[in-house]
């Protein structure tokens, strides 16, 4: 019933820009807080950024804070993170998640099933 679908992710260069997006559907009131995680081939899942349901607070991991901006528009149940100033180590699956606020990946009950972003050189 749960489900969230990424998009908008695709082959960039350094400097350039990306909008992701993600659509819910289904999700219990008890998910409060959506997130953005990212995995690179042969590392773990990193926290990329979290947004209260409200969207009253934000938090940023380091490596993007200034550079990446989530939001969300709960009318329209879709939740974004624009991405900026792109790097190659940004090069990653993107994935949404909703639970939790919180910068744990295991805080957060349904995830999407990811979006690729590469950054080329």
């Amino acid at each position: 019933q749960v489900q969230l679908v990424e998009s908008g992710g695709g082959l960039v260069q350094t400097g350039d820009s990306l909008r992701l997006s993600c659509t819910a559907s289904g999700l219990p009131s008890r998910s409060n807080a959506m997130g953005w995680f990212r995995q690179a081939p042969g590392k773990e899942r990193e926290f990329v950024a979290t947004i209260t349901w409200s969207g009253d607070s934000t938090f940023y991991a380091g490596s993007v804070k200034g550079r990446f901006t989530i939001s969300r528009d709960n009318a329209k149940n879709i939740l974004y993170l624009q991405m900026n100033r792109l790097k190659p180590e940004d090069t990653a699956v993107y994935y949404c998640a909703a639970g939790v606020y919180s910068v744990v990946p295991t805080s957060y009950n349904y995830w999407g099933q990811g979006t690729q972003v590469t950054v080329s050189s």
